[in-house]
């Protein structure tokens, strides 16, 4: 057993390594610059939402009040006719991305810990490069990885979107696990 104290380095290190990878992964590779495409009429849409004034959020439209609500048939009928919309409304205002940035840093941070807590209590001092790889990179890649699926299957994600994120996902855990692979302890 190794114990979180002694993993510290791998855990920053690799959060660090996750932070800058994500960066050149959404700035400089064009596969994310399809993930949600325009809507149609993008300036009536938003003059619309803008006079409805919704709070920040997330929605479902139509939205049943309950089971029974959902089986009546004007609920079907309203569903049936849609449009059927999932959306996330967000706070107008300047672009900020600072706070997603801290958060997402954070995350780097948490999936290493957990990736350390599951290697420090299955590996010992010593191991070799390869099996903490191994270990580590399972752990990291189900963190930032499984997530996405469900958002396919039941919210109608796209699943080319699902599986660029995947791929963002095995680069991390690559990454995390390189690092964790070079700074266990011996």
């Amino acid at each position: 057993m190794v114990a979180l104290p002694d993993l510290l380095v791998p855990i920053v290190l690799s959060a660090v390594l996750v932070f800058i990878a994500s960066m050149l992964v959404h700035m400089v590779l064009p596969f994310h610059r399809s993930d949600y495409p325009k809507v149609p009429n993008e300036d009536k849409v938003m003059d619309a939402l803008r006079a409805l004034a919704i709070p920040p959020g997330d929605y479902m439209v139509p939205k049943a009040n309950d089971m029974a609500h959902m089986k009546s048939p004007e609920f079907q009928a309203r569903f049936e006719k849609g449009p059927v919309v999932m959306m996330t409304v967000m706070p107008g205002g300047p672009m900020r991305m600072g706070p997603q940035l801290f958060q997402w840093f954070v995350y780097s941070l948490v999936v290493s810990l957990f990736a350390a807590y599951v290697g420090g209590h299955t590996l010992k001092a010593g191991t070799s490069y390869l099996e903490v790889f191994r270990v580590v990179g399972a752990v990291s890649f189900c963190s930032y990885a499984m997530a996405y699926w469900p958002m396919s299957i039941w919210f109608k994600r796209a699943w080319r979107v699902t599986l660029t994120q995947t791929l963002d996902a095995l680069i991390y855990a690559c990454l995390t696990a390189g690092a964790f692979g070079w700074r266990w302890p011996k």
